[in-house]
């Protein structure tokens, strides 16, 4: 059964279910499933690879906890025996009371950097919420029809998860922190080009969209096992200071191909920026930090800039622990561009000061579901901003739901971004004419004013004439009733 259909037949059981009321709901309980299966997969491909090679196989998972022992279990002849499958109290007893407590003893007794470990710290944090065992059966046997054994099943599989945190992400308040549009995230991979070897940083993760982005256009440039070696365990780390972004981006990590991921469940800003060494910095940041949030007294003292505001607080994080010829991506709110209060100029002249900034974003309203106008910002550290290069996305349409942003849209900018040439929606600013307090408000000068020449009267005539229009329209819907 296809991918898409699955997930909406889990969708469907989900609702009918008296502990699932929202798409966080549907989104966490569905990712614990499809985690285990996955992991069920990842064994038996671990299992047959070290037959191959004659080589005894230790599973991670130990007899009576295994997907084919309790959710799918199998008669002697491998097929689904129905008979013997627990259902209703039985099932979400056994779910509850034993499966849960045995994954989460993972988190104390595996190895740091292990999968093991990501098990447990997963299953200590999220707990089943489904109430119905009948509707756990069908979602276990509806999940039990995916494979996740070769890289284009697991490719298609990661596809509609990520589809399911773009709903999560349309869900409302809430579900927006998890989700940046995918299109936008690999476009500034792209431009950032992380190289294999090096460290990437996202320090307000969410559900990892960024670093799971990162991987995939690392892994493509993958060419020795070594590459793959340092991929799986020096290369990412992310940090989000909630719990469900937390356990989200752990299990999209590993089921992206990040067996066990570096993601840390901490409050990002309460690390006093004084205290941050060499050893410490990242060669590539990419993050979409939250906007709009306020941080307390106590978390401001960490930085040099004063400022409750937590999209700034991040900035400054960033600027610290971006390496000396490191690169970065990221997005913030336009305002940040143009306000003239003091920590806003202060956080620009910084910017400009101790990297190059070498290329800004416009975005359009719609991008983020919440309607916030944010722009993206890339630089490099440890050379001074001369010459702003910047791109403003125009597309003539309004971006929603139903039409959000695609990798078509971006594709002019990653192209003229290579030259930093100019066009109808491009040019460039030098620092050197900036006025005192920083403003780089994005104000093209190649983009042609359309001016509307008609005489008030020509206007009047035409709304008349619409006007006239409209009573005719009228009057024939009305002589057909």
């Amino acid at each position: 059964m296809a991918f898409e259909q699955v997930i909406k037949n889990l969708d469907n059981c989900l609702r009918t279910d008296k502990g699932c009321t929202s798409e966080l709901d549907y989104v966490e309980q569905t990712s614990w499933i499809l985690f285990l299966k996955y992991l069920d997969d990842l064994e038996k491909s671990k299992k047959l690879a070290c037959e191959l090679q004659d080589k005894e196989y230790k599973p991670i998972i130990a007899e009576g906890y295994r997907w084919n022992d309790w959710a799918i279990p199998l008669d002697k002849k491998g097929n689904y025996d129905v008979s013997n499958a627990l259902v209703g109290d039985d099932l979400i007893e056994f779910v509850n009371g034993k499966l849960f407590p045995y994954l989460k003893k993972f988190k104390e007794n595996g190895q740091p950097k292990s999968i093991e470990v990501k098990i447990g710290v997963i299953f200590t944090e999220i707990r089943n919420r489904i109430q119905s065992g009948y509707n756990l059966r069908d979602i276990l046997e509806q999940v039990d029809e995916l494979r996740f054994q070769t890289q284009e099943e697991r490719h298609e599989m990661t596809y509609w998860y990520e589809s399911r945190l773009n709903r999560m992400g349309n869900a409302g308040r809430n579900g927006g922190e998890y989700y940046t549009p995918r299109p936008l995230i690999r476009t500034i991979v792209k431009i950032v080009d992380p190289k294999i070897g090096k460290t990437v940083y996202d320090g307000a993760c969410g559900s990892a969209g960024f670093l799971c982005e990162a991987y995939n256009y690392m892994h493509e440039k993958v060419q020795k096992t070594e590459d793959e070696k340092v991929l799986q365990e020096d290369t990412f780390t992310g940090k989000d200071d909630k719990a469900l972004p937390y356990i989200i981006a752990t299990m999209n990590m590993i089921l992206h191909g990040v067996e066990a991921p570096n993601i840390i469940n901490t409050n990002t800003l309460t690390e006093n920026l004084a205290d941050v060494q060499e050893k410490d910095r990242f060669d590539y940041i990419l993050a979409n930090p939250p906007f709009g949030g306020k941080e307390r007294a106590e978390v401001q003292q960490n930085f040099t800039i004063k400022t409750s505001e937590t999209a700034y607080l991040f900035l400054e994080h960033f600027i610290k622990y971006l390496r000396a010829g490191g690169q970065a991506g990221i997005v913030i709110k336009n305002t940040f561009l143009s306000n003239t209060d003091n920590a806003s100029i202060a956080l620009r002249e910084k910017l400009l000061t101790e990297c190059n900034l070498h290329t800004v974003l416009d975005l359009p309203s719609g991008v983020f579901q919440a309607g916030v106008k944010t722009v993206v910002l890339f630089f490099k550290k440890g050379e001074p901003t001369h010459k702003v290069w910047f791109y403003q996305l125009n597309l003539g349409r309004t971006l929603g739901k139903t039409d959000p942003l695609n990798d078509k849209d971006l594709a002019e900018f990653v192209e003229l971004q290579r030259t930093k040439a100019d066009s109808e929606n491009s040019w460039s600013v030098s620092v050197a004419d900036l006025n005192e307090n920083f403003d780089l408000s994005p104000k093209n000068p190649n983009k042609v004013e359309v001016i509307d020449e008609r005489t008030p009267e020509q206007i009047a005539g035409q709304i008349k004439a619409l006007a006239e229009d409209s009573n005719r329209l009228l009057d024939e819907i009305i002589s057909m009733l």
